[in-house]
């Protein structure tokens, strides 16, 4: 059984810096993309960064500049680094897996638990 588990997070004045992590752990042969997306009260969930297993990255504008997404696919692990946090990024942060395919041949997404990020001002 497949499992993303996330770490980081927490409560950070506006400028601060954070980091979150997401391990995939299971019978995991491949993961074409692992991202992570957030969603605030009221709003729909969105993307805040992806990367594709050969390193290849994508950010909104609004996060462009002050995140960066790297991974380690031996560890089947991403990381968001945030920088020069701002209030309007708090949300609740989800990790996902998309396209990961396990032992069995199946190819699934699969999301995290998803963790807090609280921006003061």
């Amino acid at each position: 059984q497949v499992q993303l588990v996330e770490s980081g997070g927490g409560l950070v004045q506006a400028g601060g810096s954070l980091r979150l992590s997401c391990a995939a752990s299971g019978s995991i042969v491949s993961i074409n993309v692992m991202g992570y997306y957030r969603q605030s009260s009221g709003k729909l969930r969105e993307l805040v960064a992806s990367i594709t297993s050969d390193g290849t990255t994508n950010y909104p504008d609004s996060v462009k500049g002050r995140f960066t997404i790297s991974r380690d696919n031996a560890k089947n692990t991403v990381y968001l680094q945030m920088n020069s946090l701002k209030p309007e990024d708090t949300a609740v942060y989800y990790c996902k897996a998309d396209r990961l395919t396990d032992y069995l041949g199946g190819t699934y997404d699969y999301w995290g638990q998803g963790t807090q990020v609280t921006v003061s001002s």
